[in-house]
């Protein structure tokens, strides 16, 4: 995503804010916990508290969503599934141009969809904004640490989650797409200092779901993948899902990425729609993309995460 754009589209949610609120908090019943047991590596001040920004003039299927903004200390919120569990997990990371996370649209209502199919869902609320560190990952480093982080320590507590650990995977919108892609890519060494056990665990996804991915195609380089997501033969399947029109990330990031996995023979499965813009997240709209959840279902028992 171009970053005159995306803050375009900032300005434009924002300049009709409805309300604002401090930290996030879950629904009753989910309890946000830190990630880090003390300070996260790389650390740094943001401009302001965290709070939540709420919108009225920008919705998404006649509703409003809501933005979290100035988040400096990640956390993870846990939804379990109350019926059938399935033992498959699924890390969701919400978009926003890794400068805000829209948290229900492309958080919470994805952990909600999840859950009703009996898969537990871990919501993280990663670091936003970030400012890049010169190295081979430089797009969100202080994001990627969270997600490895975060994917260990799911895997850690596979058995008190009733979890299979070799069922664990992530999904992800816009910038949160372009992170499914650098976990996926970005798993054989930790970002940062092994902290505790949970930091011993793999922190590589099983499979990988990107809905709308940015920051996977440079068009000032040519027709050709972000080098910051180095796809090898184990990078795990993959799903890809976009709109040809959307008008905030091209679907080029889509395609370059399609091509990368498909000549390092990595599972993927593409879908591509003419229409349906960006940032639906889950809610039904009058375009057949918004259908796409059934398709996801439809992969994950393809690929043996669930039963048939």
């Amino acid at each position: 995503m171009k970053p005159f754009l995306f803050a375009a589209c900032l300005a434009l949610a924002w300049a009709g804010l409805s309300a604002q609120t401090n930290v996030w908090q879950p629904s009753p019943g989910h309890t946000q916990v830190p990630i880090w047991p003390g300070p996260a590596p790389d650390a740094q001040r943001v401009e302001g508290p965290e709070a939540v920004l709420s919108n009225t003039d920008w919705v998404v299927a006649g509703k409003p969503f809501a933005f979290v903004v100035n988040v400096a200390q990640p956390t993870m919120t846990v939804y379990s599934p109350q019926g059938t569990n399935t033992g498959v997990a699924v890390v969701v990371f919400p978009g926003g141009g890794y400068n805000a996370l829209a948290v229900d649209l492309e958080g919470t209502e994805i952990c909600d969809w999840l859950t009703s199919g009996g898969i537990t869902s871990v919501l993280l609320k990663y670091r936003v904004p970030t400012k890049p560190k010169v190295g081979p990952y430089s797009v969100s480093p202080q994001a990627l640490e969270d997600a490895q982080r975060t994917l260990g320590l799911v895997r850690s507590r596979a058995a008190e989650w009733h979890i299979d650990p070799h069922k664990i995977g992530v999904i992800g919108f816009s910038a949160g797409g372009h992170m499914v892609a650098a976990i996926s890519t970005h798993f054989d060494k930790r970002s940062y200092p092994a902290v505790d056990a949970a930091d011993k665990e793999s922190c590589r996804p099983d499979f990988a779901v990107a809905l709308y991915p940015g920051h996977l195609w440079n068009e000032d380089k040519g027709f050709m993948l972000n080098p910051n997501v180095p796809v090898t033969s184990d990078t795990p399947p993959m799903f890809i899902l976009q709109a040809e029109n959307d008008p905030v990330d091209d679907v080029r990031n889509s395609l370059v990425y399609y091509i990368a996995l498909k000549k390092a023979r990595v599972p993927v499965e593409m879908h591509l729609y003419a229409e349906g813009g960006h940032g639906f997240g889950l809610r039904p709209t009058k375009f057949p993309i918004t259908k796409w959840p059934q398709l996801v279902e439809t992969w994950l028992r393809t690929i043996g995460m669930t039963s048939q």
